[in-house]
């Protein structure tokens, strides 16, 4: 094991550094050892990483000391944040900083950023199409994230940009999924239209990083835009119906109507679902499944994703 090059993973416990950790387990012969970063290394999902052969190890976003100390004698270093613990774009911004100051010190030569697109390059804040939200931004969790790009490039690091699509694990753990409406009908709601929207299964997020790590350098200072699949509403309405034996329809809205259904980041996610609407060509089109595919072979569909999860998805 200690001739096996470390990849330091940020979020080990949640769903994108959970996939990766994985991975890298689950590969036994390959080049690289894993070592799990988490503010709370007693945790069952931590403890449960240590069983599986994971060095785990503390570290927090606002202790740039414990960053310093994880990324310490690594080859490699998974980045990303979670905007819905905090809801601030100004903390995912801050947190990307220290990371990027970390691995800078720690002389990481292959770093991994796990982002999105800065919607105000599409729609400006004087674009009143969607209203502008915390006063700067018009998707907070997406533009905070290429925004953050800045400071690993700054910081003279080794970077590869992922950018990320639609989990389908929202559905079981975001209230995305099948809703029953005042005519006892089952729904998934999105303002989409009938435009296609990318998504991936979150494990299938961590696979693809770790064939980027074995890619290696000829992908730094890259953009590596990735996704499982392209799906309306209407086919996704139809593969839960399949695989929960229930009808399920695609209700689609206005964007002003899901922006007003009052939850925690609707504003937010309202104008999400518009950005990727509107500018749906550009958002499918660069997200290419087949390179996906390449880096990660296992790349799974929304079908073979619902065969494993469909029963964990709630169903009111």
């Amino acid at each position: 094991m200690s001739e096996k090059k470390i990849i330091a993973v940020m979020g080990a416990t949640g769903a994108q550094g959970g996939g990766l950790v994985r991975a890298i387990l689950n590969d036994k012969e390959g080049p690289f050892a894993v070592r799990a970063l988490t503010r709370n290394v007693n945790s069952d999902k931590a403890r449960e990483l240590a069983e599986l052969g994971a060095e785990v190890v503390f570290a927090d976003l606002e202790d740039q000391k414990s960053l310093e100390d994880a990324f310490a004698g690594a080859y490699g270093a998974y980045c990303v944040t979670f905007f819905w613990a905090h809801f601030s774009p100004e903390k995912e911004k801050a947190g990307a900083r220290a990371m990027a100051a970390a691995v800078k010190t720690a002389g990481v030569k292959h770093v991994i950023w796990s982002t999105l697109e800065d919607t105000r390059k599409f729609i400006p804040l004087t674009d009143n199409r969607m209203p502008t939200l915390l006063g700067e931004y018009k998707v907070p969790h997406f533009d905070a994230k290429e925004e953050s790009n800045d400071f690993f490039t700054a910081a003279g690091v080794p970077v590869t940009f992922l950018y990320t699509a639609y989990y389908w694990d929202n559905m079981i753990y975001f209230g995305t999924g099948p809703q029953k409406g005042p005519d006892g009908n089952l729904y998934i709601t999105m303002p989409m239209g009938d435009k296609r929207l990318p998504g991936i299964a979150s494990e299938d997020i961590g696979k693809c990083a770790y064939g980027i790590f074995k890619q290696g350098p000829e992908l730094i200072g890259k953009k590596v835009y990735i996704a499982g699949e392209h799906l309306t509403g209407t086919q996704l309405a139809a593969s839960l119906s399949k695989a929960l034996g229930k009808e399920v329809r695609y209700n689609d809205v206005d964007p002003n109507v899901y922006r007003g259904f009052g939850f925690p980041g609707a504003d937010e996610m309202g104008n999400m679902f518009q950005f990727k609407r509107d500018f749906h060509e550009y958002y499918v089109g660069i997200r290419d499944l087949n390179y996906a595919r390449k880096l990660n072979p296992e790349l799974q569909t929304f079908d073979q994703w619902l065969v494993k999860n469909a029963a964990k998805i709630p169903v009111s």
